[in-house]
């Protein structure tokens, strides 16, 4: 009887824990990797130089970060990004912030110094550990080169699991160079038993949702960032169509629910719209789906939506009754939640409430004023929405121009409004904008800053130069730190401290006899950078810019807008007010 041969499986071959870096990424998915090198680590960018995706080498660790970012939030992709030590990894921290409480998903590698020489305050040794444990979904120190490979595989599966959030790598030198034969690990096949992301909603629960929907009166869907992560616009949709359900969004929902849907009431919070506000507080039922109550929406806590029953749907935990006191918490993938609540949910229409909340609708629509000869921020992002048919990938920073992009480009599709939320991170557009357009390089992505916030990483316009990526930023220039000078307006007696970005003595915008016409000069910068720029004061200027902006292909373009100095942000709830306390949505 012939025995069977038995193939014994080849030597696994040994690596470098460098090579086990690049070999993690590969097998994760990684696509685009943003970094900048440095001594400690400089054996992976060595393994980077022969690797199959695409790397892209920002201008400084901040940006870098955002621009993962960017690409995490246009694409649903975990960001990926590599860092020196020291410095390189500290200048990270905004970034991972920025992440953290967006709930975006990120892997951030850094260098560290080698094992022995870890608290010794070897040259360009930090931390690392330490100090982004506040901003990290997790972190890791490897302290062994065997280790590398599961870790590498771990930090992806944490980073999009759950809660999706920002995780750190720190590898230290002397890691790098040491070998292993241990292979490189699939993110889908982690199994860590202390962590178990999302429970099983039980069918009781389920059937408990689906009576409060069917028996409400004046139902009202609340959505948040969670819906965009959870992938869950359709079902949101779905359920809206079929049980009658008027929709407000948070500002990281946008897209979730098309705006040009009937039943969309826009934005809700601080500046969100007075239709959307007097529902939440006339509603008889609100369900959250994948919101967290945060602070700018609820305003005054224990006035928030007072005649309601509160659902709160979350793939967090922890988020549930955080904020906001809950009737009934459903702990699950939103998605799937909807999915299962959806045979149940009965075919219905409200018409007195949804009379209600058109009368809303129709009475305080969102405008502003427009006086003559005085190009207003607001027309600016119409004309955005309208010349490119809505179709366009909004990245903003944060402030006056954030809203104005939040509240005057009708967004429909999920994904296309990309911006910090929870941080409110300066700095954030232009780099988020570079990682978004490379993640969706056949559509279109605009970047809408502010003269404040687009100084803050101008810098990284040359990486959009140098990739040749057709990026139009909208610079909104008021002269102003535009929403600090809102709140001194409003809240301060005009005492402007701190927030005039023009010359002593000179108002915004005003033109220098003798000298430039505006400091800092935004065309000549960009134009230093290889970019296409110009200057415009009015909306025909605008819109022939903004034309030749998307027509371009082969690099970025900026058209700095003069608009009005003391424009502001309307409607608006003053903090930790009640809804009540509303001004600026009537028309005068």
């Amino acid at each position: 009887m012939k025995t069977k041969n038995r193939m014994t499986p080849p030597e696994q071959k040994e690596r470098t824990g460098a090579q086990c870096v690049v070999d993690g990424l590969v097998r994760a998915g990684c696509e685009v990797l943003f970094g900048y090198p440095g001594g400690q680590a400089i054996d992976m960018f060595n393994c980077i130089y022969d690797a199959p995706f695409h790397f892209v080498l920002g201008r400084h660790e901040q940006g870098i970060v955002h621009a993962a970012d960017g690409y995490a939030r246009a694409t649903g992709k975990p960001g990926c990004c590599l860092v020196t030590s020291g410095p390189g990894a500290t200048n990270t921290i905004t970034g991972l912030a920025t992440a953290h409480m967006d709930g975006i998903p990120l892997v951030c590698i850094s260098g560290q110094v080698p094992m022995h020489l870890i608290g010794t305050d070897a040259f360009q040794e930090a931390d690392v550990m330490g100090i982004t444990r506040p901003v990290t979904k997790h972190n890791f120190l490897v302290r062994n080169v065997d280790e590398l490979p599961d870790i590498i595989a771990q930090a992806f599966y944490l980073a999009s699991s759950g809660k999706p959030g920002p995780v750190v790598i720190d590898i230290p030198k002397n890691v790098q160079k040491a070998t292993t034969a241990v292979p490189p690990k699939d993110p889908k096949d982690v199994v860590m038993r202390a962590y178990t992301p999302v429970s099983k909603v039980s069918k009781a629960d389920i059937r408990k949702l689906a009576d409060l929907i069917n028996n409400a009166q004046s139902p009202l869907l609340y959505v948040g960032g969670g819906a965009v992560s959870g992938n869950a616009s359709a079902e949101i949709t779905k359920l809206a169509h079929k049980a009658g359900i008027p929709v407000c969004t948070t500002m990281m929902a946008l897209g979730a629910f098309p705006e040009d849907d009937p039943l969309s009431l826009g934005m809700v919070g601080m500046h969100g719209s007075a239709a959307a506000n007097y529902a939440v507080d006339k509603s008889g039922l609100l369900i959250s789906a994948g919101a967290r109550f945060d602070d700018r929406v609820t305003g005054k806590i224990d006035q928030f939506a007072a005649k309601a029953v509160t659902v709160h749907i979350d793939i967090d935990r922890s988020a549930i009754g955080k904020n906001v006191a809950t009737h009934f918490g459903i702990h699950g993938d939103l998605k799937a939640v909807l999915a299962a609540v959806l045979p149940l949910v009965k075919n219905a229409r409200h018409d007195a409430w949804m009379k209600q909340v058109q009368e809303w609708k129709k009475k305080y629509p969102l405008h502003y004023p427009e006086p003559a000869g005085v190009l207003m921020p607001q027309a600016v992002v119409q004309r955005i929405d309208a010349i490119s048919k809505g179709k366009a990938i909004i990245a903003t920073d944060v402030g006056q121009n954030q809203l104005w992009a939040a509240q005057f480009f009708t967004y429909t599709r999920p994904r296309t409004f990309i911006s910090s939320g929870g941080l409110g991170t300066m700095g954030f557009g232009l780099p988020a904008a570079i990682g978004a357009q490379l993640g969706r390089p056949r559509e279109r992505v605009v970047c809408v800053s502010g003269d404040g916030g687009i100084q803050m990483n101008f810098q990284e316009l040359v990486v959009a130069v140098e990739h040749k990526l057709p990026i139009v930023t909208v610079v909104l220039n008021n002269g102003y730190l535009g929403m600090v000078r809102q709140w001194q307006e409003l809240f301060y007696d005009k005492r402007y401290s701190g927030v005039m970005l023009t010359q002593t003595g000179r108002r915004p915008n005003e033109r220098i006899t003798g000298g430039p016409a505006y400091l800092p000069d935004f065309v000549k910068i960009a134009e230093a950078h290889g970019a296409a720029a110009c200057r415009i004061t009015t909306l025909a200027e605008f819109d022939a810019a903004f034309r030749a902006g998307l027509a371009r292909k082969d690099g970025p373009t900026l058209i700095e807008c003069i608009v009005s100095p003391e424009a502001n942000v309307y409607p608006m709830i003053p903090p930790g007010a009640h809804v009540s306390a509303m001004t600026g949505h009537v028309r005068k």
